[in-house]
């Protein structure tokens, strides 16, 4: 019987995508709304996906019987800190890997100029955080991240950046 509620939550997902395909063919209005929406504005997936599991439970049927612990469940330490561009300068050792500060979603891994290459994670608080100056990173784009496990490995600096709806944080409102 535990077959049901996945079963349930299946079929409710694909009516609810089937419902908003079909308005975006027959609604030109609609369909200029949504791609606005998903793709020019910064779309917050950890809501949707927050009501999704409220409503509905978890979206994998499967994980209370599955028991993994990290591997790499660290804190970020540094040797000084200093004000860069919108953020933050923090001097790290060499080959240093990067812990995810809070728990999120990765929705955006490149390149962005004087900050090298970034991992912006959209934090379950709402706020994202920008990782700049990674020489790799462990993740991909709409990966969920937790706090605590590896990101990626900055060299001697890490910059952050933190930003609610566009708009910097500075560094000091927010803990290191």
């Amino acid at each position: 019987m535990k077959l049901v509620p996945f079963l349930f939550r299946t079929l409710l997902t694909i009516i609810i995508s089937l419902c908003v395909l079909i308005m975006i063919k027959m609604s030109p209005r609609f369909k200029e709304l949504v791609y606005q929406k998903v793709y020019t504005e910064s779309f917050p997936f950890l809501e949707v996906g927050t009501l999704y599991q409220n409503l509905f439970g978890s979206t994998f049927p499967f994980d209370k019987y599955i028991k993994t612990k990290p591997a790499f469940q660290e804190t970020l330490t540094y040797q000084k800190k200093e004000p860069y561009l919108e953020g933050v300068r923090l001097m790290v050792e060499d080959t240093y890997p990067v812990p995810v500060l809070k728990t999120g979603l990765v929705i955006f891994v490149g390149e962005k100029e004087g900050y090298g290459k970034v991992v912006i994670v959209e934090q379950l608080d709402g706020i994202h955080c920008w990782y700049g100056n990674l020489s790799t990173s462990t993740v991909k784009l709409y990966d969920y991240v937790e706090e605590g496990n590896l990101l990626g490995v900055a060299e001697k600096e890490l910059y952050l950046v933190y930003k609610e709806e566009g708009v910097s944080i500075p560094y000091e409102e927010y803990p290191l």
